[in-house]
């Protein structure tokens, strides 16, 4: 007899915890939902229904998997990010919970025409299209492969009409001006990249890092920005948590006005703003 899913679920928390992830209990859920088909809310140690011997066999699979320290957004191929759900793929860089913050800030002022630089999953711009129902955007990627992620993701949330993909290094294929132009672009420096945790070996690495010192693509877009944006018009990027000083420096010398650096939620320097006059 194979067990309950309930004894699938424990199975799940104990490999979880040698592994060892953050919240071994909440990733076991997600992995036991995805081999069996059963919610994640109906996962809990009391859940008593019998496992079938497949669903005990996918199960190992998905860990096996995660003990190579897959993530678990690759596993399940989704991801959740700020009010929707995005496909999520190894040509993608992961959304993740701190770059919410970037939206927030983004549906905080008023525009009608977005540009996201290095979009990925399409998630940034995706989610401010989703709550800004008269706004159009454009979202750009070198990669190939990443554009047809967004795409596919632009088509689940019905928001390919409003949305222009197109394939770019920063701003050489860019014409026109926006309202707001946010970028969640690769800012790991190089000599960081050995001490990162092992899931982003899976993450494409030229979303990661510029192969110098992390702030390469944050040059590009201060300086381009101004030539980009309407007046009054806001630049918004994500940044790693050292780097606010540095960047906020850059849109003043590109002759951004109101610079300024935000935290996310855990108190960390996340976002730095700046205004075209």
């Amino acid at each position: 007899m194979t067990g309950t899913i309930a004894a699938l679920v424990k199975r799940a928390v104990e490999v979880l915890q040698d592994i060892p992830v953050n919240d071994p209990v909440k990733e076991a859920r997600l992995l036991v939902s995805h081999a069996t088909g059963l919610r994640p809310d109906r996962l809990t140690l009391e859940l008593r229904e019998e496992a079938s011997p497949e669903q005990a066999e996918a199960l190992e699979a998905l860990l096996k998997r995660r003990q190579s320290r897959e993530p678990v957004s690759h596993i399940l191929g989704k991801r959740a990010f700020y009010n929707h759900e995005f496909i999520v793929t190894a040509n993608t860089l992961d959304p993740r919970p701190e770059t919410e913050i970037l939206v927030s800030l983004a549906l905080g002022i008023r525009f009608s025409k977005v540009l996201d630089m290095g979009t990925g999953t399409g998630a940034i711009i995706l989610s401010v299209l989703a709550e800004s129902p008269t706004a159009k955007g454009v979202a750009t990627d070198l990669s190939p492969a990443a554009l047809k992620v967004a795409e596919q993701n632009a088509r689940a949330l019905e928001l390919s009409d409003r949305l222009t993909l197109l394939q770019s290094d920063w701003y050489s294929a860019i014409d026109g001006t926006f309202d707001l132009i946010v970028s969640n672009p690769p800012y790991i420096a190089l000599d960081e990249m050995p001490s990162l945790a092992p899931e982003l070996s899976f993450e494409p690495r030229m979303a990661l890092t510029d192969e110098a010192d992390g702030l390469t693509a944050y040059r590009k877009i201060a300086a381009g920005a101004p030539e980009h944006l309407n007046a009054g018009g806001w630049l918004m990027v994500e940044i790693g948590w050292q780097q606010g000083p540095e960047v906020a420096a850059l849109f003043e010398d590109a002759g951004l006005i109101s610079v300024a650096i935000k935290p996310d939620l855990d108190g960390r320097d996340r976002v730095v703003i700046g205004q075209k006059v």
